[in-house]
């Protein structure tokens, strides 16, 4: 995940930061932020291994790669429509 913010903008943002809470919080702040990533991050993780888990008990499959799955149809198709044209070009 991309938040497309330049180095400029971190700039003004940290200079902002320090002028309404002042350098000697910024550890504090940043302490808080860690802890609160660090959290989510573990919640996050923890809701994965679960649903994997149940996906697994009940035998249902989690490959979640939509792309290969559409182009797995996508390749089906053209074969398809291939083997119907084929004499039709062939004719030509």
């Amino acid at each position: 995940m991309y938040l497309f913010i330049s180095g400029p903008e971190i700039f003004v943002v940290l200079l902002i930061v320090v002028m309404l809470f002042g350098a000697d919080k910024l550890p504090e702040i940043a302490r808080g932020l860690g802890k609160g990533m660090r959290q989510i991050k573990d919640a996050t993780n923890e809701i994965k291994q679960e649903i994997k888990k149940s996906a697994e008990l009940d035998d249902i499959d989690l490959d979640l790669d939509v792309t290969k799955k559409v182009k797995k149809e996508i390749n089906k198709v053209r074969d398809d429509f291939d083997d119907f044209t084929g004499p039709i070009k062939r004719g030509l």
